[in-house]
């Protein structure tokens, strides 16, 4: 019987069934809705229940709709969640970047949670479903960087789960419109390559950087809910040539981005 190795460095992804402790995905979905809850209430003066689903996401909707700058805001504090990150580097994802040959694994990226859906989008933007694509070309790491995916919520072709193209991790980088999350491979695919795949909650997809894939056409009034790790190896000889290049850039705003705060007696009133 083929290694998970095997099968990996042949297909360029594998699906893991329950893989994952639902209750450790419970809690990474339950904190990014909690995070979200203050916001919905300061901004549309509802308090909502987190565990009424179509409740909580018709609030998340109109808190996009009413204040889009907190929106986007709220959506990258809950990529700073301590659940999150806790799984990033757990024992149990560790181990499985070593089953399938990630040696000496190293962060790639910040974690990633996506919440897509076609009512979280403004002026026709795509980034809510996007086209075919190579992470490998905004990480730029290891040529064996590896990608874990999994949704926090059931997740089949209605409700946009990704579609892969088995073995294309080792037809190179092809052409793309932009390094960035909005482009896509301008290079000719054949549709009837590409696979839906399916998930419950605990199943996970690792894939290779180079793996082609998309999301799938989320139809639902629902929300996709998922998260995506990213890993470089060490190891890896051309990646240790190429002097560990980091593609990610963060750094700070230049400017306050709310001007004239704190004052000095926000800050008395803190510490007495």
């Amino acid at each position: 019987m083929a290694t998970l190795q095997e099968q990996f460095n042949k297909e360029g992804f594998l699906i893991l069934r329950g893989a994952l402790d639902k209750e450790v995905i419970n809690a990474i979905y339950r904190e990014a809705r909690e995070i979200f809850a203050v916001q919905i209430k300061r901004v549309t003066g509802q308090t909502v229940d987190i565990d009424d689903r179509d409740v909580f996401e018709n609030a998340m909707f109109e808190f996009f709709e009413k204040d889009f700058d907190a929106f986007v805001n709220t959506g990258k504090t809950v990529q700073h969640s301590i659940s999150l990150h806790r799984l990033g580097v757990s024992d149990q994802i560790l181990d499985l970047l070593w089953q399938v040959g990630i040696s000496q694994p190293v962060i790639g990226a910040r974690p990633a949670m996506q919440f897509n859906s076609r009512f979280l989008s403004k002026g026709g933007s795509k980034h809510w479903k996007l086209d075919a694509h190579q992470d490998w070309r905004t990480g730029q790491g290891s040529l064996d960087s590896t990608v874990i995916w999994f949704p926090m919520v059931n997740a089949g072709e209605e409700i946009g789960a990704l579609q892969v193209i088995p073995g294309s991790h080792t037809v190179g980088l092809l052409e793309s419109s932009t390094s960035g999350y909005q482009g896509g491979i301008t290079a000719a695919l054949r549709e009837e390559e590409f696979v839906q795949t399916e998930f419950e909650v605990g199943d996970l997809l690792i894939f290779s950087s180079f793996l082609v894939h998309r999301s799938g056409n989320n139809v639902t009034h629902n929300i996709r809910w998922s998260v995506q790790l990213r890993y470089n190896n060490l190891d890896e000889p051309t990646f240790i040539e190429r002097g560990y290049p980091m593609a990610y850039l963060y750094k700070p705003e230049t400017e306050l981005v709310t001007p004239g705060f704190p004052t000095v007696e926000q800050l008395k009133s803190l510490y007495e």
